[in-house]
């Protein structure tokens, strides 16, 4: 791929959608794309990639704009101080005069930025992460958060063995290796399309990050039961909890939202399952749910959260949440969380988990809920995955971090009903 004054001016026009929409950037970049068909893979993988390396590298990026912070400059900023292209390659878009403001911004030394700033968070987020972490700790999951996510597969166990999956993957050519911690995983280096790759299209493999993954190694379903994924969203979790029952027992899909539970129907045909229920619900206090008090075997509360584990996936959160709106949530996580624990019966297992960085969302709600119901205790998470033969130190409650685990950042707690 050449980088040419039309490729500029197509990356430039998705940038300033992007700042200025209300839309989550990765929907305002694909429907860019469907306008746009003429631009082909390595130019659609250019334009993404340099936009979203401006969301995540915002803050630094606009101390290096001065007083003059234009989506322009910050994409030549980008493109100049962390994509490297040099001065030979940009100077077919630069004028005159952004050539020396260019020439300046680069000599910019990050280390003279304050620290959030260099981080490339928001005062109030890098604030609250330091006082979880400590500052040394924030300022490498900081560079963890700003990389690209790397592409991870689940192999879906109803139709395919992970050895079998991987060979074929290196034997078509693919640069791929066994994810470390989940036993289905595969990570795959760069990003090829996958849509018309027939392992894809015949249910073998889905896309899904390793760390949502162990989510359903802590849940364990089992053949035969009955289980909830209680926001089930477009059903990524739903289908692996679907292939680790094998296809037997009953799994309900429940989310209030019509448009996500659409997505799940083919993904649900294409896996060959045929035990998942997926039902609409008004809220976490429906009707539906109540029929089910004290039946279910085991019930994953993914509760909607901020996100702000998945920046390497979606940089433009960051921004957009905001203290108020984290306190909002936390709320909506204690009341889902309290009802859908109605459901699960004496000996059944709990799982609440976010995709999270944020204490007040994760340790702070299910503390509240364990001191408010005394009929279920907590179990270690580590143990539950030692007896799955998964070694991962992660103690008592699952936390994952993208520097260290090479996962988004995830949280899960494992909780049982004496």
């Amino acid at each position: 791929m050449r980088f040419t004054p039309a490729l500029f001016a197509h990356t430039e026009a998705v940038l300033s959608e992007l700042l200025r929409s209300t839309f989550p950037a990765d929907m305002v970049v694909s429907r860019y794309f469907r306008q746009n068909r003429e631009l082909g893979h390595a130019d659609r993988g250019f334009v993404a990639e340099t936009v979203f390396t401006v969301l995540r590298r915002k803050r630094s990026l606009s101390a290096r704009c001065g007083d003059d912070v234009t989506s322009r400059r910050l994409l030549l900023a980008a493109l100049a101080c962390v994509q490297g292209l040099n001065r030979r390659e940009l100077d077919v878009v630069l004028n005159e005069v952004e050539g020396k403001w260019l020439a300046q911004a680069k000599a910019i030394k990050l280390e003279d930025l304050q620290p959030a700033v260099r981080c490339d968070l928001p005062d109030w987020l890098y604030e609250a992460l330091v006082v979880q972490f400590g500052e040394t700790e924030v300022q490498a999951l900081a560079v963890g958060l700003n990389q690209s996510a790397p592409l991870d597969l689940r192999v879906n166990l109803l139709k395919a063995e992970s050895r079998d999956v991987l060979a074929r993957l290196l034997a078509d050519g693919l640069a791929a290796e066994a994810c470390p911690y989940s036993p289905i995983g595969i990570r795959l280096v760069g990003k090829p399309a996958l849509s018309k790759y027939p392992l894809f299209i015949d249910g073998r493999i889905e896309v899904q990050d390793e760390g949502s993954q162990l989510l359903g190694f802590l849940l364990q379903p089992k053949r035969g039961e009955m289980v909830a994924d209680f926001c089930a969203g477009a059903g990524g979790k739903t289908l692996l909890l679907g292939a680790m029952m094998r296809s037997q027992g009953r799994l309900y899909a429940f989310d209030v939202a019509e448009k996500r539970l659409a997505k799940l129907k083919p993904r649900l045909a294409r896996s060959g399952l045929s035990n998942v229920h997926p039902v609409r619900i008004e809220s976490e206090n429906d009707i539906k749910i109540k029929r089910l008090a004290g039946k279910l075997d085991r019930v994953l509360v993914d509760a909607p959260c901020s996100g702000l584990g998945t920046l390497r996936r979606n940089p433009d959160l960051k921004w957009r949440q905001t203290p108020d709106s984290v306190a909002e949530l936390t709320a909506k996580q204690g009341a889902i969380l309290a009802a859908a624990s109605g459901l699960v019966k004496k000996g059944g297992r709990l799982v609440y988990a976010t995709c999270s960085l944020l204490d007040a969302e994760n340790d702070a709600v299910v503390n509240a809920f364990l001191a408010a119901h005394p009929a279920f205790v907590a179990l270690s998470a580590e143990e539950v995955f030692a007896k799955q033969e998964i070694s991962i130190n992660c103690g008592e409650r699952l936390r994952l971090l993208p520097h260290r685990h090479g996962t988004d950042g995830f949280f899960a707690a494992v909780m049982e009903r004496q």
